[in-house]
């Protein structure tokens, strides 16, 4: 699994037109499909006069998560354009949505491929692509006598502390980049009395 990733950093919007139907993309940085669902009900309710709103989205670090939707337009003119442009600038945690307003000339499956495909470019276009780390979830269960060392440990890769407790037993709860990961546990595994489990 890689250990950073690209995304957009804001919604960004693009825009086509041929043959009097326009077509106006929304880039949208997502983390969920969840967040998916939302930002698509809110444009339809935004351009509930159009006549399609297809999309594309990728999801995960690992990029493994993706799905398009044509919505009505012919099978693959619309979604896999879309998508298409997702995949050729290595981006994940995207969803890309274009909202066609019919001009009356039908393009064709060819005339809508160009279409769908320039205006998801237009919007990436305008997006700010940033690069993101991917971290993962470390439980940490010590005792007094080994707080020091572990806190040094955190202090020296600046480690994100998600949660802790201070009782009988100590209990720390750490993100860590995915690049520094076996480092960190070589290290841990020097502290002694010191036990690293993985979370979800």
């Amino acid at each position: 699994m890689r250990d950073v990733f690209y995304t957009i950093r804001e919604p960004a919007r693009g825009l086509y037109r041929e043959k009097g139907s326009k077509f106006i993309a929304v880039a949208f940085p997502v983390r969920s499909e969840e967040e998916i669902g939302e930002q698509l009900a809110k444009l339809r309710k935004e351009y509930h006069d159009a006549r399609h709103h297809c999309y594309a989205w990728r999801l995960g670090p690992d990029m493994k998560s993706y799905r398009s939707n044509d919505d009505g337009e012919p099978s693959g003119s619309a979604g896999q354009p879309i998508l298409g442009q997702i995949r050729s600038k290595h981006l994940t945690n995207v969803l890309i949505v274009v909202v066609r307003y019919f001009g009356g000339t039908l393009l064709g499956v060819g005339g809508l491929i160009k279409a769908y495909r320039s205006a998801a470019a237009d919007a990436l276009e305008q997006a700010t692509v940033i690069r993101e780390k991917v971290f993962t979830r470390w439980q940490l269960n010590f005792g007094y006598p080994q707080m020091n060392a572990v806190m040094r440990l955190v202090k020296e890769f600046d480690l994100v502390m998600e949660n802790q407790q201070f009782d009988m037993e100590c209990q720390l709860v750490l993100a860590i980049w995915k690049r520094d990961e076996k480092r960190i546990m070589e290290r841990i595994a020097l502290i002694g009395d010191c036990r690293a489990s993985a979370l979800e």
